[in-house]
C-alpha cells in the first residue's frame, strides 16, 4: 500500500531544499525578531582608512556592550551592521544581520575594508528600509561617519530626512557619531538634534561606543526615554579636541 506523507512534511522539505534551513544560528527570522534592534551604519569610505582598526573595534565593543548586564537586566536584542560607500556605484554591504549580541562574532577587516566615496543619504534610506521591514518594538540607528555626503544618487537630503522622520515618529532613536569628524551639517540637515550628534576622537571610539551600548540598553528596557549624549559623554569622547583639529559647526 502506498503511504502519503502529511502536506506539512512536504512543505517543510521544500523549504529545506530552498536553503531556508541553512540560515546562520545567530540570525533570527522576521517572526522571531527581538523586541529591540540596533542598526549600525558604518562609513567604509577611503578616508576612514587611518582610523579603521579603531572603528571596527568600537562596533564590536558596542555589540558586546548590548549583551553585558552591567548590573542591569538583560535585553532581547538583535544587532545589524551595514557598511556603505560608492565604488562603481552605490555599495551597501550587510556585514551582520539580526545577530544576538550574546553570540557576536567580531567584524574584521576581512569582512569589510575602506574604499570609495560617501553616499550618506542613500545609505540612510537603505538602513531605514531594513529597520522598517524588521519592525522591532524599539530600535536605535547608529550612524558612524568621518566625512560629508558627496556621492548619493538615490536620495536627496530631503528624502533622507523623510526616511529618518518616519523612524523618529515610531519613537525609535537615531544618533550620529563623527569619527575624527566634527561637521554635522549633513546630520542637522536630516533632522538630527545636537543632543544626538557627537564628535569622537580616534582613541576614544571604543569607550564612547561602550557608553552608547549602555544608553541603548537603558532605552530598550525603558530605564531612559531616549538615547542622547551628555556633557560627560562629550568629555570622554574628547569632542572639543576633535573640533579644534577638524573644525566644527
Amino acid at each position: 500500500m502506498t503511504s502519503f506523507k502529511p502536506i506539512a512534511f512536504h512543505i517543510a522539505a521544500v523549504l529545506a531544499a530552498a536553503g531556508l534551513a541553512g540560515a546562520p544560528a545567530s540570525a533570527k527570522t522576521p517572526a522571531e525578531g527581538a523586541q529591540f534592534h540596533s542598526y549600525v551604519l558604518l562609513d567604509r569610505t577611503g578616508s576612514m582608512e587611518s582610523i579603521w582598526p579603531e572603528a571596527l573595534s568600537s562596533v564590536n565593543a558596542y555589540a558586546k556592550g548590548l549583551a553585558s548586564l552591567d548590573g542591569g537586566p538583560s535585553i532581547d536584542a538583535d544587532v545589524t551592521v551595514a557598511a556603505f560607500d560608492s565604488q562603481d556605484g552605490f555599495q551597501f554591504d550587510v556585514v551582520r544581520k539580526g545577530v544576538d549580541p550574546r553570540k557576536w562574532r567580531n567584524v574584521t577587516n576581512e569582512d569589510v575594508s575602506p574604499r570609495g566615496m560617501t553616499p550618506l543619504y542613500d545609505a540612510i534610506g537603505r538602513i531605514v528600509g531594513m529597520a522598517e521591514a524588521d519592525r522591532p518594538e524599539k530600535a536605535v540607528i547608529v550612524i558612524m561617519t568621518d566625512g560629508e555626503e558627496n556621492a548619493s544618487r538615490e536620495l536627496t537630503r530631503e528624502g533622507a530626512k523623510a526616511a529618518l522622520d518616519r523612524i523618529r515618529s515610531k519613537g525609535w532613536e537615531v544618533v550620529f557619531l563623527g569619527a575624527e569628524f566634527a561637521k554635522f551639517n549633513d546630520a542637522e540637515g536630516v533632522g538630527q538634534s545636537t543632543s544626538r550628534n557627537m564628535a569622537v576622537g580616534k582613541d576614544q571610539l571604543n569607550q564612547s561606543m561602550e557608553r552608547l551600548a549602555k544608553k541603548s540598553r537603558d532605552y530598550a528596557t525603558g530605564a531612559a526615554p531616549t538615547v542622547e549624549f551628555d556633557a560627560e559623554d562629550r568629555a570622554i569622547a574628547k569632542e572639543e579636541d576633535v573640533k579644534q583639529r577638524k573644525g566644527g559647526n
